[in-house]
């Protein structure tokens, strides 16, 4: 056996605390080791080249090299030494940069004798390290796209124009997500929906897209290239193939529901369609609000339906499909601010609203048809006021970070105020500081103030309440030292932007990660930002973070492109680092069966009628959460085997 060692300086990330040339110097004493040196950077191409040469020349048979983190290059050197002629499994990382001198900066000796015994643990792994193989599996090159809003739609499009067949799967009736609820965008002022409402209807005819709207994930199984999916169609009580979306049985329908669609500002219909450019057009029933499923009369919808479309004993349906590739696009939802703000009357005064309310009023197919009134008396108002970071960059609430899009549309909304209102309709803005960092973003809010005269005061707002039929707006400006009071006559809450409903619990069935406020979490934040954890998962929009319309759209069209590199080829290599189980100790307790997440153990018949665990290659990912789980210690991993790791422990132990 013939192992190579290899040091790197990392520039100062590594060579600043921990003296490397040392360090090869004493790995060189250790056993099998017959060739050790420093390089200034191994990941560079002289770096790599020197660890190619070494190979060839001295007949190296296993490989460490003591670096930064596997996570951001082990591939790299994986493929380095396979370049060299080297079975990329006899190779071993040692991570001295963030687990030694990024932690041990004020005292070098210390660095340097731990960074030894970092690489005599890598030493003693790789000796028992065997050479694996991966193995091809074919590529089903369909894609499942969860979510419909904007970053769904122009992925799916993207996907569909390069030849894949798409699904969207939408839990709403309706594609187009939070933008279809928006009147205006910024900076630009255009109509939301005459941008959004094209590419819906583009997804919807497309011939390589099809759309399941009112559905939801059910379950996930399978791998890359080879998704098996449960989607769970939800009973509209209405069918979708012989509804034609006249709206008839809405005018019709008696019983009155929430109108979520317009945040709560308007009442609609048992049976609603929610709003004129749905797509697709199709009716659904509230059952919780229709006449007939709460007291066993009425029935006019199907009276009236000149379709015949009403089912009212229509149930949920399980579809199967299968995937090469998943994206999540999911979206966000509003911070419901009512829960947490009783200082700003939590929801009981009539004329503080959120933004997304402000928004569907500034809509002319909204519930006002496009009028600003006070919800009180239906009065025009005077003065408006808006209060910014509510539910963001509040530790008080549990949300610490900035919802990126709140100071922007406050400004288009206090720019549309007056436009609708009237320039001498007085209009306030309380911020903390502003963040407009988006192309044309700050000359956009110097106009709302310029131009349009909005008041921008910085502090925060202490208190709201009534009084002589006013909203009384108490705050303090930090600039001038004064505390300030608006009598408004309607108050909008800049309501932040938090994880869409849901958004956990389909993590853990895609087996994702996700951070502690739901958003789902990328692989790696600068050269993976579209990546999962779990390979042939893609993320697109604002379900990862919150984020302006440019911003997913780019995502979404980036995430495409990650997509289509991934299904390019006929067949995948799938990682040889799996689990394998010796039957000749499994005590058939199936514990491994019930804890993987891939459903990749199964029980298996042996000849002589036993039945035993068994681990399905092509689907186990590696997790190692089997061989962690086995009360008898009869799963090992491959590469990750309990000899290897006893080895490390015992080199770690000796002196």
């Amino acid at each position: 056996m013939r192992i190579g060692v290899f040091i790197c300086h990392c520039g100062t990330n590594i060579a600043g605390t921990v003296d490397s040339r040392a360090v090869a110097e004493r790995a060189a004493e250790l056993k099998d080791v017959v060739h050790s040196e420093d390089l200034i950077y191994t990941c560079a191409e002289p770096g790599q080249a020197a660890i190619q040469r070494a190979i060839k020349e001295l007949g190296l048979t296993r490989v460490v090299v003591a670096a930064c983190s596997p996570h951001m290059h082990e591939v790299t050197f994986r493929r380095c030494v396979e370049d060299a002629g080297l079975n990329p499994w006899l190779f071993e990382m040692a991570n001295i940069r963030e687990h030694c001198s990024w932690i041990h900066a004020d005292d070098m000796q210390k660095a340097t004798d731990k960074a030894y015994e970092i690489v005599k643990m890598a030493v003693a792994k790789v000796r028992m390290a065997e050479p694996l193989f991966s193995e091809e599996v074919d590529v089903n090159k369909d894609v499942l796209v969860i979510g419909g809003g904007v970053a769904g739609i122009q992925t799916a499009l993207d996907l569909a124009d390069a030849g894949l067949r798409v699904t969207i799967v939408e839990r709403q009736s309706t594609i187009g997500g939070i933008m279809a609820q928006l009147d205006k965008t910024f900076p630009t002022i255009d109509c939301s929906a005459c941008i959004l409402t094209p590419r819906m209807v583009d997804a919807a005819h497309h011939e390589n897209i099809t759309i399941m709207a009112y559905s939801e994930i059910d379950r996930v199984a399978g791998y890359v290239g080879n998704f098996k999916v449960d989607i769970r169609r939800k009973a509209a009580m209405v069918d979708w193939t012989k509804c034609i979306g006249c709206e008839l049985c809405m005018q019709r329908c008696p019983s009155r529901a929430p109108d979520v669609f317009n945040s709560g500002l308007a009442e609609t219909k048992a049976i609603y369609i929610p709003f004129p450019q749905a797509v697709p057009k199709r009716a659904v029933i509230q059952t919780d609000y229709c006449r007939w499923f709460q007291q066993g009369k009425c029935r006019v919808c199907e009276r009236v339906c000149p379709a015949g479309a009403i089912d009212y004993e229509q149930k949920d349906e399980i579809v199967q499909r299968d995937f090469g590739a998943v994206v999540v696009a999911t979206g966000l939802d509003v911070f419901p601010w009512e829960d947490h703000y009783p200082q700003y009357g939590g929801g009981e005064i009539p004329d503080v609203i959120s933004g997304l309310q402000y928004e569907r009023m500034l809509n002319a197919s909204g519930p006002t048809g496009g009028h600003v009134h006070r919800l009180s008396n239906h009065e025009e108002p005077k003065t408006v006021v808006f209060i910014q970071c509510v539910g963001s960059r509040d530790e008080s609430v549990g949300r610490p970070y900035c919802s990126s899009v709140c100071c922007m549309y406050t400004a288009k909304q206090a720019i549309l105020t007056k436009s609708h209102c009237g320039m001498d309709t007085e209009v306030y803005v309380f911020y903390i500081d502003i963040r407009a960092t988006g192309k044309g973003y700050e000359e956009f809010v110097k106009r709302a103030q310029t131009e349009f005269g909005v008041k921008y005061v910085r502090g925060r707002v202490s208190k709201l309440y009534e009084e002589e039929g006013k909203v009384i707006v108490r705050g303090v400006d930090t600039l001038l030292g004064n505390q300030v009071e608006v009598p408004a006559d309607l108050v909008v809450m800049a309501s932040g932007i938090v994880c869409a409903e849901g958004a956990p619990s389909l993590a853990q069935s895609l087996n994702i990660s996700y951070d502690e406020f739901g958003f789902f979490k990328e692989s790696h934040p600068k050269l993976r930002p579209v990546e999962t954890n779990t390979a042939g998962v893609f993320l697109a929009g604002a379900c990862q973070s919150p984020k302006d319309i440019p911003t997913s759209v780019a995502q979404a069209s980036g995430t495409a492109a990650k997509v289509l590199v991934l299904l390019a080829k006929d067949k995948l290599k799938t990682s040889p680092q799996i689990a394998t189980v010796d039957q000749s100790r499994c005590v058939s307790c199936w514990k491994c069966i019930d804890v993987c997440p891939f459903s990749a153990p199964e029980k298996q018949e042996l000849r002589d009628g036993s039945v035993k665990s068994h681990v399905i290659e092509t689907v186990c990912q590696g997790c190692g959460i089997c061989v962690a789980t086995c009360p008898v210690n009869c799963i090992s991993l491959k590469g990750f085997t309990t000899d290897s790791l006893i080895d490390q422990i015992e080199e770690a132990l000796l002196t």
